[in-house]
C-alpha cells in the first residue's frame, strides 16, 4: 500500500470518526431549536445521520481496497444501523408529542440497541478492513480516538445500553491490543475511555441514569 493510499485512508477514517462524534450529538444539540408542526426541526437533520456515517465508512473501505467480506459485513452491519436509527428517530419524534409505553419501547430499547449494535458493528467492520494499515499517531488522531469514546460512553448512558458499551469496550480494547503498530490500535484509546467512564459512572451512581433522568439535558 503506498503512502498516498494509506494517508487517504487515514483522511477518511478522521472524517468517520468525526461525522459519527458530531452525528450522535446533533438530535440533542439541536433539539432546543423547537418544533415545525407536530416535529422537530432536529429531528429532520437526524434524517441525514445514516446517509453521513455509513458513507464516510463506504469512503474509508473504498480507500483501502477493502475485500469481499469487509463489504459483505459493512452491507449487514449497516441495515441493523440504518434500521435501528430509522426505528429510535420515528418513535422518538412521535413520543415527544404523544408520549406511550409502546413509543418508549421503540425508542429507548429496540431501537436504541439495533442502532448502537449496529455502530459497534460497522467499528468491527473498519477494524477488519483496515486490519493491515498501518497506524496513524498523529495527535488528530488521538484527539478524534477520545472524541470517538466520549460518543460511545453518551450513547451508552443516555441510550441505555451499558450493557452493550461495557461489552464493546472489553472486545474492541483487547483487539486494539493486538493490532499495535495498524490502525485497529486506535480503537485502544477510544474504548478504554469509553469503559473507564462507564464503569465509574455505574459505580458512582450504583446504576446507570440516563442525563435527562437526572435533568441534565
Amino acid at each position: 500500500m503506498s503512502a498516498v493510499t494509506i494517508s487517504t485512508v487515514h483522511r477518511r477514517l478522521a472524517v468517520f470518526a468525526a461525522t459519527v462524534i458530531v452525528t450522535h450529538h446533533v438530535n440533542t444539540a439541536l433539539g432546543p431549536i423547537g418544533d415545525v408542526g407536530t416535529t422537530r426541526w432536529a429531528d429532520w437533520v437526524d434524517l441525514l445521520v445514516p446517509y453521513a456515517v455509513l458513507g464516510t465508512a463506504v469512503a474509508t473501505l473504498a480507500a483501502a481496497d477493502a475485500g469481499r467480506r469487509a463489504w459483505i459485513l459493512l452491507v449487514a452491519t449497516g441495515i441493523l444501523y440504518t434500521q435501528g436509527h430509522g426505528i429510535h428517530l420515528a418513535a422518538n419524534s412521535i413520543a415527544s408529542f404523544e408520549p406511550s409505553d409502546a413509543a418508549h419501547l421503540w425508542d429507548e430499547t429496540i431501537g436504541h440497541w439495533l442502532w448502537y449494535g449496529g455502530l459497534a458493528g460497522i467499528v468491527a467492520t473498519l477494524a477488519y478492513g483496515l486490519r493491515d494499515v498501518p497506524s496513524s499517531r498523529s495527535v488528530w488522531a488521538l484527539a478524534l480516538s477520545l472524541g470517538f469514546g466520549v460518543t460511545i460512553f453518551t450513547n451508552s448512558v443516555e441510550g441505555g445500553t451499558a450493557a452493550l458499551g461495557l461489552l464493546s469496550g472489553i472486545v474492541f480494547v483487547a483487539w486494539g491490543v493486538r493490532r499495535r503498530g495498524r490502525l485497529p490500535e486506535l480503537l485502544v484509546p477510544a474504548y478504554a475511555l469509553a469503559l473507564a467512564a462507564l464503569v465509574g459512572w455505574g459505580l458512582y451512581w450504583q446504576r446507570f441514569p440516563q442525563f435527562s433522568e437526572l435533568g441534565w439535558i
